[in-house]
């Protein structure tokens, strides 16, 4: 039987059908394979066809990634195949399998044990609604998704592979949720294991839950995260021209008011951030770290220079803290194209009495969660022995966002999501020169910063307004990883027990 290939039959479509999309999606597809086997005949076999084909036209207009059709798989020697084109492929982020009749699952064992890429199981039908008229056995034997999925589901189980698992009608909008948040996750996993991660100097010293095991990190989640010293970073700055400065200081005049005569002190921002921005570059690096400790040789800490690489994708982690970093960049990019931000954070003080933190940094929030336009200002930083840094200074927006944590227990990684509301803040405060924003922990504040603690939650974290606790547990899930989730109904004897559990099942 002809039938289309992947990356055959279906290219022209997804070139019309996301054509609008943006470049970021730097052309990672997906790859959908249909269960079925030889027993219905050739007749049966084309209708699953097609009907395959439509539900991937429909997802393409929907999804944020393309969705390839993979064909119909009737033998374990095409789902081997099939599933070992997707592996060797790099622009494939994942697999969605579903069974559009009865497909033996011990078809599925060769190829399964073989894949190397995220894997979404979608449990669907065809039609919505039994058709009352219609209905006879032939139309069973084509609509068998209610048992064949579950024989397919039952194979992924007894191999103890990681999945995610989406039941409802590929119309449906929920459904779509799910697909395009693990999607997302499946391109952060992609992400991270090509991630390098650049340090300016060491992490600040005496400090616990910035350090961990860089050899793990690597092995764990692909990250490559080595040391440059700051003299390489100053060699960089003073190979910088002032034509180059000036280009960049005419961006700042466009994005943002520059509230100071001290134009040298911006300018030495640019000097910076140019300087960063190539050594990254050279390096193939999509985030990095530096300290306040380890500023030889420059007149400032970079302030302005870090808010800008952060708005342009690039992660970052204050004092060294190269995790904070790796997953800034990596939720960054599993959210392009979503209206909210995301940023570098850390919990500053509390307002007790309202129930509300503070979350702001010295200098390096990023300017994609700005509720208004931001000002560039200068001022003393009273901590390093260094010039007074420009920075951007704002006010966050208000929305549901999450606070993100990794933290190395010790021969392994936990990933800790908040589910935060941020608001508007309560309080002007004209003294503080920095970029803040406030927002209400959930369940309140004191039960989610006793789970916070119990669970070991870094100071640094990621704050995002566009990823959610269910992308993050699917990444989690992809890169096979312990997860924690503090949110609206956690008390923290009940969080206790659990994280005894956990700690049993990852030790």
């Amino acid at each position: 039987m002809n039938r289309p290939k992947y990356n055959e039959y279906f290219i022209g479509r997804l070139k019309i059908t996301h054509t609008k999309k943006e470049n970021h999606m730097k052309n990672y597809n997906f790859c959908f394979i249909t269960g079925s086997q030889f027993l219905y005949g050739e007749e049966t076999l084309k209708q699953v066809e097609k009907n395959s084909i439509e539900i991937v036209e429909h997802l393409n207009k929907v999804l944020p990634f393309p969705v390839v059709f993979g064909g119909v798989m009737k033998t374990a020697d095409e789902i081997t195949a099939q599933i070992g084109t997707a592996n060797s492929d790099c622009h494939c982020a994942g697999i969605i399998t579903f069974c559009h009749t009865f497909s033996p699952s011990k078809m599925w064992i060769n190829g399964l044990a073989a894949l190397q890429k995220p894997y979404l199981h979608l449990h669907t039908q065809f039609n919505k609604s039994i058709p009352n008229e219609e209905i006879d056995m032939d139309y069973m034997n084509l609509h068998q998704s209610a048992h064949g999925d579950r024989e397919h589901g039952f194979i992924g189980t007894r191999m103890r592979i990681g999945r995610k698992i989406v039941a409802g009608h590929w119309q449906d909008e929920n459904v779509h949720t799910k697909i395009s948040k693990w999607m997302r996750a499946a391109v952060g996993a992609a992400v991270s294991k090509g991630l390098k991660i650049m340090r300016f100097g060491d992490n600040m010293r005496e400090v616990a839950v910035t350090e961990g095991d860089k050899t793990q990190a690597q092995m764990k989640l692909g990250w490559q995260v080595n040391t440059w010293g700051v003299g390489h970073l100053v060699n960089a700055m003073n190979a910088i021209t002032d034509s180059e400065i000036d280009a960049v200081m005419e961006e700042y005049e466009k994005l943002y008011d520059i509230k100071t005569d001290d134009i040298n002190t911006v300018r030495y921002q640019a000097r910076e951030e140019i300087a960063m921005q190539k050594l990254l570059e050279q390096e193939s690096c999509g985030a990095y770290t530096n300290t306040f400790e380890d500023l030889f040789g420059m007149e400032q800490l970079p302030g302005l220079a870090s808010q800008r690489l952060m708005e342009k994708g690039y992660g970052y982690g204050g004092e060294g803290d190269w995790k904070t970093a790796a997953m800034t960049h990596i939720i960054k990019e599993m959210t392009k194209g979503m209206p909210g931000g995301t940023s570098f954070m850390e919990d500053y003080t509390y307002d007790m009495a309202a129930g509300l933190t503070l979350g702001a940094h010295m200098l390096e929030v990023c300017p994609t969660i700005a509720q208004d336009k931001p000002k560039i200002e200068v001022h003393p930083l009273g901590i390093g022995g260094k010039n007074p840094p420009a920075r951007l200074v704002f006010e966050g927006k208000a929305g549901t966002a999450i606070c993100v944590s990794l933290i190395d227990m010790g021969g392994r990684m936990r990933l800790i999501v908040q589910d935060v509301e941020c608001v508007k803040p309560t309080q002007t405060m004209p003294n503080l020169p920095v970029a803040r924003v406030m927002w209400k922990a959930l369940p309140n504040l004191e039960a989610s910063a006793e789970c916070w603690i119990m669970a070991g939650g870094a100071h640094h974290t990621v704050l995002s307004y566009d990823a959610d606790a269910e992308m993050l547990r699917d990444f989690a899930r992809i890169m096979d990883i312990e997860f924690v989730h503090i949110n609206k109904n956690t008390e923290p004897v009940l969080f206790e027990n659990e994280l005894k559990i956990s700690d049993t099942i990852w030790k």
